[in-house]
């Protein structure tokens, strides 16, 4: 249902329409939901939850490159200075595993993604790694030095 929300541009008022999803998005949900649960077609704001339901997909896809960024630029960290390696480094190296692990079989089709995931998190997790070391960007691969199984694979610190 919209609501008629009146502006003041300039000299003149204008009446802008907003709808319940442009107003509140939580209490759009419910009633979506609602909607969809008592399968009243008609009520369903069909436009916008077909843009949800994709926009919660690329979530998932950027989620993945996020986490593989994070655990690239501490493998990177923990290969080019060694002598600063922490159990805190360690620690996150970890949980970025278990993490990506679970993403990965909650939403089996990401595995499909992964390759094109690793380049653009490769780069990703350049750039984490020179801010948090100083390091220049040259001192880095142009890409990435580890296998995606290498990556993922629970016993493997780069030397």
């Amino acid at each position: 249902m919209a609501i008629t929300v009146s502006q003041v541009y300039g000299d003149g008022l204008v009446e802008i329409e907003k709808s319940l999803y442009d107003r509140d998005f939580y209490a759009w949900t419910q009633e979506q939901g609602e909607f969809l649960r008592s399968k009243n077609w008609a009520k369903v704001d069909l436009e916008n939850v077909i843009e949800e339901i994709e926009s919660l997909g690329r979530q998932e896809r950027r989620e993945l490159v996020n986490r593989l960024g994070v655990l690239i630029e501490h493998l990177l960290k923990w290969q080019l200075q060694s002598d600063r390696r922490s159990n805190s480094w360690l620690a996150t190296i970890r949980e970025q595993r278990i993490q990506i692990n679970l993403l990965v079989q909650e939403n089996p089709s990401l595995k499909s993604y992964l390759e094109q995931a690793l380049a653009t998190a490769y780069d990703l997790g350049v750039i984490l790694a020179v801010k948090e070391t100083g390091l220049p960007f040259s001192y880095f691969p142009d890409r990435s030095p580890y296998t995606f199984e290498q990556i993922l694979a629970a016993m493997f610190l780069p030397d």
